[in-house]
């Protein structure tokens, strides 16, 4: 649910009067990067209470979330949350700038929205980020996605770096014989304990479950 929760962040942004300062996690920062979706969210910053918050620019105390627990802003929305997320919110383990955030606002009493990824048992489909398809590559002694790469993401016949990946897909385009793909549908099984602990989300004081991104734009 990344592109969606990215699509209900645009839609918020484009009320004027909506004032929204965008909290990323390392790991958000780096998978909004690999699916080409972290430009659209940085366009809808800029400004006092309109800012970007990374996580690897505020330290150890993140010192931002202190906004929460004085209770400066209405809402903090999560979305998507993994289940690394989940798991840290229900046992109380506030360490890194996310799971902080909604630490300081349940002290502030800031209205608190969650969006989990593992709400239901069984199986659910994913996305993949670009990938390189080993079966198609012909191993060119000029690799073409590769010298289209702008990043320098891709080590021929071997693989893509997702940590240089910028989700641009040029190296899609650029390869003659289909050898990277992108959109690639997966199918993941949700582990019973991520399910278990996106259950106790209920119990914490202060927040909200919602099954998708778009039951954000009913509420806000």
């Amino acid at each position: 649910m990344l592109l969606e929760s990215v699509e209900t962040l645009e839609k918020i942004a484009a009320v004027e009067e909506n004032q929204i300062t965008v909290l990323l996690s390392g790991a958000g920062e780096e998978v909004l990067k690999m699916y080409g979706l972290f430009d659209r969210v940085t366009t809808l910053t800029g400004g006092y209470y309109r800012e970007l918050v990374l996580e690897k620019d505020q330290m150890w105390s993140y010192p931002m979330s202190g906004r929460f627990s004085l209770g400066r802003y209405d809402l903090l929305i999560v979305s998507p949350a993994t289940s690394n997320t989940i798991a840290k919110l229900v046992h109380g383990i506030a360490d890194n700038l996310v799971t902080n955030a909604v630490a300081q606002a349940g002290k502030g009493k800031v209205r608190t929205i969650l969006v989990p990824v593992d709400l239901e048992s069984g199986d659910l489909d994913t996305v993949l980020p670009s990938k390189l398809e080993l079966e198609l590559c012909q191993n060119c002694d000029i690799c073409e996605a590769a010298v289209a790469c702008p990043p320098d993401a891709i080590t021929p016949a071997v693989e893509i770096d997702l940590l240089k990946c910028q989700g641009c897909a040029a190296c899609q385009t650029a390869c003659p014989f289909g050898a990277v793909s992108g959109g690639s549908i997966v199918t993941i099984h949700m582990r019973k304990i991520d399910i278990e602990n996106t259950k106790k989300l209920q119990e914490l004081e202060g927040v909200e479950v919602f099954q998708h991104p778009s039951k954000i734009l009913e509420h806000v």
